[in-house]
């Protein structure tokens, strides 16, 4: 997220406290866009099979024969999990 932020330094700051205050704004934006990014990440469902579950029905057809069959949405997404649970699909 790229925001264009404009400080207002009053005309009395020295150049050390301008840096200051430019520091603490940049230090308080930063904060803020850890936070969002982490608040977007919590609430993200989890990992999904987008992009990704094609990828995984062709590695069953090539090691087990399994392929061919759709491997459904509500599947485990971690491979290991997924792959022990491929003769369900």
């Amino acid at each position: 997220m790229n925001v264009d932020v404009s400080v207002d330094v009053p005309a009395h700051a020295s150049d050390a406290e301008a840096a200051a205050i430019v520091a603490a704004v940049s230090a308080y934006l930063d904060e803020e866009r850890a936070a969002l990014a982490a608040a977007a990440a919590a609430s993200d469902e989890g990992e999904t099979w987008d992009g990704a579950k094609w990828r995984f029905a062709g590695r069953l057809e090539a090691t087990g024969g399994h392929g061919g069959r759709r491997v459904p949405d509500g599947a485990p997404t971690d491979a290991w999990s997924a792959a022990g649970r491929a003769e369900r699909f």
